[in-house]
């Protein structure tokens, strides 16, 4: 079974065309270089408009069936940042965890980690995680929570996702 892996990139100017998205283009290269089993992507650039970020997470979990949505960007103090938001409204329970280690591995690269509001939740069997808006701090975010998204798709009766171990190494607790 191909697990299906929604990526999202919520950014005015990248979903009109004013600058090449980046962002998910990263998501994308990281998760290439994580996962060993086989896997789609089902990516989105939409505007930061709370309306169609949750009406885009919904698609990618109750239409497309992906056991994993990615966004990047909306997570600042902005006004047009929404995206937390978005997905605490379509989520049935939220993962507080991952916001947390992401901002704490941040910290010690930018002071102003402190002011991202990154964030995870679960809706029916499927795992959101909010992630920055820069390419290299969504490698940096993915690396250190990565390790523990393959167990939690397995704790909601998502596909087996096996990485790359030379990469990155899942965890998953000894039977």
């Amino acid at each position: 079974m191909i697990a299906k892996i929604g990526i999202v990139t919520t950014s005015d100017r990248a979903s009109a065309g004013i600058y090449e998205d980046l962002s998910g283009k990263a998501i994308i290269d990281t998760l290439n270089d994580y996962l060993k089993s086989p896997w789609e992507s089902v990516y989105r650039c939409i505007s930061d408009d709370r309306d169609t970020i949750e009406n885009t997470l919904k698609d990618l979990i109750d239409n497309e069936e992906c056991c994993l949505v990615v966004t990047t960007g909306g997570t600042g103090p902005a006004i047009r940042d929404v995206t937390p938001e978005a997905t605490e409204a379509v989520c049935d329970r939220m993962m507080p965890g991952f916001g947390e280690l992401m901002r704490s591995v941040s910290l010690q690269y930018v002071p102003t980690a402190i002011l991202s509001r990154q964030t995870a939740g679960l809706r029916g069997t499927s795992l959101i995680v909010n992630l920055p808006g820069k390419p290299k701090s969504i490698r940096e975010c993915l690396d250190a929570v990565f390790p523990a998204i393959p167990y939690c798709i397995d704790l909601i009766e998502g596909p087996f996702l096996e990485t790359n171990e030379e990469v990155i190494k899942a965890f998953r607790p000894k039977k």
